[in-house]
């Protein structure tokens, strides 16, 4: 399905402020020039009273993880539909029009499918993605953006039967209906409990199994591990510290850390007959016709000056540094070392 419009979405199934999504993040980063533009949905854990806090810890870690591109990390606090902090709020998604890498994470699969279904936000996110912008989800929003959501809480938590949630569908614009298992090695449980498979056990899961429709695909992400689907070299790539099981007819192909799959493997994906198809006219024209960033940031020659400097501060050559740093501030920049790395201030 090779098309070069298309950014990469990787799918990680936990520990994405870990050693490993740190890999994943930087891995997709370098496609991308400086300064860096990440926008981090709040949607997932909008239900709790801290997911500006969830959602911060994330853009702190990306802030220092990623400083050698300059990163611009906004947090975009669509929480609930129906409150000022809607998914359907235009006012509070102008970051995500100039993303380059969009992020979900960790939070309730139910909850953030429900929210997104059919909003501004998840429409733009899909059109960036369109035209070049990278996705990254980790834990329960990899449940939520595929075809089938496992209900993680209500089934292990709650109590109710094994069941089925219609899920965001992501890759049903390109004929394809994917689902996803973070968590899929899991064993917080021990030897009392079988926690794998997202928390629900080997033997709920199979339930869960037997309820998705004849030819259905599940990939079953373990932790500290994730995959790189990559439309330009039609590949998906195993990245981490563990595997990545590809499940059809509940029979897992498990595949390890550096393993390349065909995205032909997985299904027969094809791009939509219009680049616009399945989101809606508000949102395309929202995204395409965004005005210029102007101004908004340093030039790329300052940033390549920042990214040498870091070079040579981790290296220990503050002499090389000192010079770099005089040659940003001739350049109108300020560099402000801290605790996150490097910061840039415009004199």
């Amino acid at each position: 399905m090779t098309h070069h419009t298309l950014g990469r979405i990787a799918f990680l199934g936990s520990g994405e402020t870990s050693l490993a999504g740190g890999r994943i993040f930087e891995a997709v980063a370098r496609n991308h020039s400086r300064p860096l533009r990440i926008a981090i949905l709040e949607t997932t854990a909008g239900f709790e009273l801290n997911s500006a806090q969830v959602a911060g810890r994330v853009a702190d870690f990306l802030k220092t993880r990623l400083q050698n591109y300059a990163p611009i990390v906004n947090v975009i606090p669509a929480r609930k539909l129906g409150t000022e902090f809607s998914p359907d709020n235009p006012d509070i998604l102008t970051p995500m029009l100039y993303a380059d890498i969009l992020f979900m994470g960790p939070g309730s699969p139910t909850y953030a499918a429900r929210q997104l279904q059919g909003t501004l936000a998840w429409d733009i996110l899909r059109a960036r993605h369109r035209l070049g912008a990278t996705l990254v989800f980790a834990s329960a929003a990899t449940i939520a953006v595929g075809a089938h959501a496992l209900p993680v809480y209500e089934i292990y938590k709650v109590g109710e039967d094994v069941h089925t949630k219609p899920g965001l569908d992501l890759f049903a614009d390109y004929g394809v209906h994917l689902s996803f298992i973070p968590h899929w090695n899991n064993a917080d449980g021990g030897l009392d409990l079988d926690t794998s498979r997202c928390f629900v056990g080997m033997e709920r899961f199979a339930k869960w199994c037997d309820l998705l429709p004849p030819g259905h695909v599940t990939l079953g992400l373990d932790e500290h591990t994730g995959v790189i689907f990559d439309f330009e070299t039609d590949t998906c790539e195993v990245s981490g510290v563990s595997t990545v099981s590809l499940v059809r007819v509940c029979n897992p192909e498990i595949f390890p850390s550096g393993a390349k799959i065909p995205l032909v493997g997985i299904g027969d994906f094809r791009m939509p007959s219009e680049l616009s198809a399945g989101i809606s006219p508000q949102a395309w024209q929202m995204v395409t016709d965004a005005p210029p960033l102007e101004g908004a940031g340093p030039p790329e020659a300052v940033l390549e000056l920042l990214a040498r400097r870091a070079a040579a501060r981790a290296a220990k050559d503050f002499t090389a540094s000192d010079v770099l740093r005089d040659q940003i501030a001739a350049l109108g920049w300020q560099v402000q070392d801290g605790r996150d790395g490097q910061k840039l201030v415009r004199i």
